[in-house]
């Protein structure tokens, strides 16, 4: 049985992107792209020294640009704010006098029971808050 060597490469190609999927490396991909490539080049003919250097060049070349675009991605990325913490910040709608004693607003389409941060200010219905903080089940508002 004889194999043509771009289905070598598709091979290549298929075992370096399993391990990828089980382990995440990215750096597998890219050495599965490489072996891609050179499937390529072996399917257009070109010999075993031009699909050896397609698979190195591809290969290298996505470790040198893509790598430490994707290494600078992750080191800045902070996440996404999720729960309790992404409604900090968020504006909020009084439903009911709102003060330091409680009240009721309207933030992200649910009703919440609400306090104000500054013991003496007083927020009226219909009037805009921001939420400071959440404590408990407590929208601090200011």
């Amino acid at each position: 049985m004889d194999i043509d060597a771009w289905v070598w490469w598709l091979i290549v190609a298929a075992g370096l992107g399993i391990p990828l999927v089980l382990t995440a490396m990215p750096e597998l991909g890219m050495f599965a792209v490489g072996a891609l490539a050179a499937s390529v080049v072996a399917a257009l003919g070109g010999g075993i020294v031009a699909q050896v250097l397609v698979f190195v060049g591809v290969s290298v070349a996505l470790l040198v640009v893509v790598r430490p675009i994707a290494a600078r991605h992750r080191a800045g990325q902070t996440g996404h704010a999720s729960g309790i913490d992404a409604l900090k910040g968020r504006q909020a709608v009084v439903l009911e006098r709102v003060s330091a004693a409680g009240g009721r607003i309207k933030l992200a389409g649910e009703v919440w029971s609400a306090r104000s941060l500054d013991e003496e200010q007083v927020y009226e219905p219909g009037s805009q808050v921001n939420v400071v903080d959440i404590d408990g089940a407590t929208a601090v508002v200011m």
